[in-house]
């Protein structure tokens, strides 16, 4: 149902991202939720996974919208709505490596076009769910206050200063399951032939 020239070109993009962005931003980096989908996406494509495909749609599609209105209105007006792309436009980081992140305009769209093809597998909210409880941690433990990885220092790119620290990873478990209410019924409305929620292919 995915083309082999499409798994073949995703996986050697991701081949080609994974050694720059680690070079550049750190391994810490692929603790942001839309990093862990564009890898998650490899196995999902090969294995023609519904679930994992699901999953990364529910993590990812809300906030990337909000990525790209963020983008795109910069592109436009030179005026930044959320702050979200700011590193697309700063200088200091090198042209090359900022156009590797237009990966976030192309990823939604993506998953959306992943699951007309496989179905919207209903378990993804619970395993999502499951998962940023997993990341979110391990961001705050593996990240610092600077890089602030999935903002569990506070959301946006200032760290907060009014929680004291200790208090950051219950206060951010806390708001996990705010997108995934935002995506899951909506792409449950999107009427996606749920032919794999029947016999769901496992991970």
């Amino acid at each position: 149902m995915i083309s082999l020239g499409l798994k073949i070109g995703y996986t050697l993009f991701v081949c080609v991202v994974v050694p720059i962005y680690w070079r550049q931003y750190g391994p810490a980096n692929f603790l942001w939720f839309s990093d862990i989908a564009l890898l998650a996406m490899v196995p999902a494509f090969w294995l023609e996974n519904a679930l994992l495909a699901s999953m990364m749609a529910v993590s990812i599609i809300f906030f990337e919208g909000i990525w790209n209105i963020d983008f795109f209105a910069r592109l436009a007006t030179g005026k930044s709505l959320t702050g979200l792309s700011a590193y697309m436009f700063d200088p200091k980081i090198a042209l090359s490596i900022r156009a590797l992140s237009c990966f976030h305009i192309v990823l939604p769209l993506l998953l959306l076009w992943t699951l007309h093809r496989l179905g919207y597998d209903q378990r993804a909210f619970l395993y999502q769910t499951i998962l940023a409880l997993v990341a979110l941690p391990l961001s705050y433990v593996c990240s610092n206050p600077r890089e602030n990885v999935n903002w569990v220092y506070g959301f946006g790119e200032t760290p907060q200063s009014i929680l004291p620290r200790a208090d950051l990873p219950t206060s951010s478990h806390a708001a996990v399951p705010n997108p995934h209410l935002s995506a899951d019924p909506l792409l449950v409305r999107q009427n996606i032939p749920p032919t794999h929620l029947l016999t769901p292919k496992g991970l």
